[in-house]
């Protein structure tokens, strides 16, 4: 039998039956040797395409088989009836439904036998193996079992079947054992929902019958959960460019201009190998009309505005492949995550978010690629870009590099592996130079305070959004100069008129896009004016990691080959004292037990109580006591039933219609607070209260999962636990837009639950899985298990 034929007989047979026996590790085997289990075989992805089809490969998908004792069950029946010296054992007939029923097998030897009918069997399937709970189905007719699915229980025709849809929930599966023959009903919303899951995987795998395994459908939601995102979702959201896909990764249908609508490509000008392989790969498909152009080695604001109408997706890192039995040299790209299935770019702060869950998932390749493209963007593009495209190459994000660079390094053999020494020392002259030029240089940095801000360069309106978003801001300005907003636009852009205001404002627009909180009222028109307690967390991070580095791996001399200056991993320790007293001049308020952010313009501290508080504790700046006083006083104000909340509704303050909700405000949750602020919390000696914390936002994703056909969201709503991932904010909720299956989930926050899932135990894992709400698992706490929770 081939690969193709192995890999069907286990889940999804052809149509021709003599391929599958429905019975073949559920009925008795003879005295000969026992069935061996299906073995397991990983297809090498020959393409892009295949690495990021989710459907290339059911054992991807299915995971570990669902009863490892089918085999031990085979083999140990048959050493029964050896040791019973039965001389002859009669295979179980395929109609009969009842495996070692005494009174139901002597029947059917009787009937064997000539001296008795066969008793016709029940509607219910009550074999011994479904006696234990590993039932088996055959649905005969994939289609018409969707289309049944669908129709009765899909009331109001999303293709998602949820606890809003009014159907009977129950359907009648036919049974393996008696090879569809029997029915047994399946009920409820989960059961129901994973069903339309497997059949929508099915068909897309262009399955027509298949044999299915109930426990997949009523799998444990967090293991579900947890396989999904292992198994599938990473995969779905894996980019890697080649030859034949860069067409379509370079398509960008935000940019609606003429000249936008061909894909293009921006090499930077000292890679002539890149810009060889781009121009091969137009050549080999001429209808893609890929266009492929060099940066200039300068690249300023106005050449970046300049792009504005012809946008284009930026090179990345590529390494060099020798073929072994040609010898010809070819590149490709190193793999990378995005945050969502919509996404073809690398973005900057969610690749670390990201990183961390692929290194739970052991997929470290992915990650050191990611670690690669940062490299080369500092280097080509002078920083971490908010993400690979053209509009992006002013912007920056959070910096993570040192941190992510230190995870993968660990992973991949440490100072064992000369090459991992390698290349952590690339990522920390990589993050030096980009400390030096982006975040403590003009225009970010503050000299009066020492403090940074999210303050990129950039003119004109970002062209990225939508046509409209700005149009509430530029309505006076229409009215001004009496034109239409097109052509206001336009004149604006071009430099023909001049309004400081409209500078402003985006200014800080830009700014808030940069720091990765688009859009939040704490920055709303003062973003750029501001030293956050994020960013200047995370370059305290930065300046203590370099210092470790310097010791560690440059015998404790670090010669800049930017500018040739020398420094010590003192000298960098000495910055992070500085910083870490900057910080607490400017930003600590003992009182309020919170970190604010100071307004750098009319210097003065803020009063917005922000989750990003939290990042200190990351960071590992605050003292001992600050952290106690910050799970004193901020914690309780941030903890909603489902996690940590972006801010507190009073510094939010009233919505109207005037002043809609920003999503990374009240009542809205995201994965990195709950990631940074659990690990914080943990390092601190807190870890009953990141434990907490982690189980309210793990029963928020599970119970959504489980009510609303296996979703997994960009963002949630902390504050309630129905309809979490419901969110009325601009942008929408990406990853809610799916039919039959979720098939990537969203990066960050699988990245939260898995490592969220760490803190759990036995006992805490049970109750996500039945959808215990927080309220109940914490008062139903005793003891010793009240305090692995920090609880009264």
């Amino acid at each position: 039998m081939s690969r193709l034929g192995k890999l069907n007989t286990y889940n999804f047979p052809h149509d021709n039956s003599e391929e599958v026996d429905p019975d073949d590790t559920r009925s008795v085997q003879s005295a000969a040797a026992p069935k061996e289990a299906p073995r397991r075989h990983h297809r090498r992805m020959s393409s892009i395409n295949e690495y990021n089809d989710p459907f290339s490969n059911a054992e991807i998908y299915y995971g570990p088989e669902t009863d490892p004792r089918k085999s031990q069950m085979a083999a140990a029946s048959a050493a029964a009836a050896a040791a019973a010296a039965i001389p002859h054992k009669l295979n179980r007939i395929r109609t009969m439904s009842v495996f070692d029923n005494k009174a139901t097998a002597a029947a059917t030897r009787l009937a064997l036998l000539g001296e008795t009918h066969l008793v016709r069997r029940g509607s219910e399937d009550d074999s011994f193996l479904s006696s234990k709970g590993n039932r088996r189905f055959f649905i005969e007719d994939v289609d018409a079992t969707l289309d049944e699915l669908l129709h009765n229980e899909d009331t109001d025709k999303n293709y998602q079947i949820t606890v809003e849809d009014k159907g009977p929930k129950v359907i009648k599966l036919g049974t393996a054992n008696s090879f569809g023959y029997n029915h047994i009903n399946i009920r409820g919303t989960y059961m129901l929902s994973n069903l339309l899951q497997e059949l929508t995987i099915a068909k897309s795998f262009g399955r027509h019958q298949i044999f299915l395994d109930e426990a997949r459908l009523n799998e444990d939601p967090v293991n579900r959960l947890s396989r999904l995102i292992t198994n599938q979702f990473w995969n779905s959201l894996t980019r890697k460019v080649d030859l034949f896909n860069i067409g379509e990764m370079a398509s960008d249908t935000k940019i609606d201009t003429p000249e936008a609508k061909n894909p293009r490509v921006y090499v930077p000008a000292d890679r002539p190998e890149q810009y060889e392989f781009y121009i091969q790969a137009a050549q080999m498909n001429p209808s893609l009309k890929l266009e492929v152009e060099y940066l200039p080695t300068a690249i300023t604001p106005e050449y970046v505005k300049s792009l504005n109408r012809t946008p284009g997706l930026l090179a990345l890192a590529m390494e060099e492949h020798v073929n072994p039995s040609t010898g010809e040299q070819s590149l490709i790209g190193y793999p990378y995550a995005v945050p969502g299935g919509r996404f073809n770019e690398l973005y900057g702060w969610d690749s670390y978010m990201i990183a961390l869950g692929l290194l739970e998932s052991n997929k470290v390749d992915i990650a050191k690629g990611m670690v690669e493209h940062f490299i080369f963007e500092i280097k080509e593009y002078g920083k971490i870009l908010n993400a690979n495209r053209s509009y992006y190459l002013c912007r920056s994000q959070p910096p993570f590099l040192t941190d992510m660079a230190n995870v993968v390094f660990n992973r991949i053999g440490g100072t064992s592996n000369p090459s991992a020494v390698n290349f952590i020392k690339r990522s920390f002259v990589a993050a030096i130079r980009e400390y030096k030029s982006v975040w403590t240089a003009e225009p970010r940095l503050d000299p009066e305070t020492g403090l940074s801000c999210y303050h990129p360069d950039g003119l004109g309106i970002p062209p990225e959004t939508e046509p409209d978003h700005f149009d509430t801001i530029l309505l006076p300005y229409t009215k001004k100069y009496n034109c239409s907003f097109e052509e206001f636009r336009k004149m604006y852009n071009d430099g023909e008129v001049h309004e400081p205001e409209l500078d402003e404002f985006f200014l800080h627009d830009r700014a808030v896009r940069e720091s990765g909180h688009d859009t939040t009222y704490r920055f709303e028109g003062v973003c750029a004016y501001l030293a956050t307690i994020d960013l200047n967390s995370l370059l305290y991070k930065y300046e203590v990691d370099i210092a470790d580095a310097i010791e560690k791996y440059f015998g404790d001399k670090f010669v800049d080959p930017d500018d040739y200056s020398v420094t010590t991993s003192a000298d960098w320790r000495k910055l992070a004292q500085l910083r870490k007293e900057r910080i607490n001049k400017y930003m600590w308020d003992e009182e309020a037990g919170f970190y604010f952010d100071y307004n750098v313009h009319i210097k003065k501290r803020t009063s917005y109580e922000s989750a990003t508080t939290f990042w200190a504790l990351w960071a590992g700046l605050a003292s001992p006591e600050q952290a106690a006083r910050m799970v004193e006083v901020a914690l309780p104000k941030l903890e909603m039933l489902c996690g940590l909340v972006c801010c507190t509704e009073k510094s939010r303050g009233p919505i109207s219609i005037n002043r809609p909700i920003r999503q990374w405000d009240y009542p809205f949750g995201w994965a990195p607070h709950q990631i940074l602020a659990w690990k914080g919390l943990d390092d601190y000696g807190f870890t009953g209260d990141a434990a907490r914390l982690a189980y309210r936002w793990l029963f928020m994703m599970t119970k959504a999962f489980v009510d609303f056909n296996g979703i997994v969201v960009e963002k949630y709503d902390v504050t309630k636990a129905t309809d979490p991932h419901r969110v009325e904010a601009e942008y929408g909720n990406q990853g809610a837009d799916f039919k039959g299956v979720a098939k990537e989930g969203f990066g960050w926050v699988n990245s939260s639950y898995l490592l969220g899932l760490k803190f759990m135990d036995n006992h805490s894992r049970r109750a996500l899985g039945t959808c215990i709400t927080p309220p109940l698992f914490f008062n139903s706490l005793k003891g010793e298990y009240r305090k692995k929770y920090n609880l009264k």
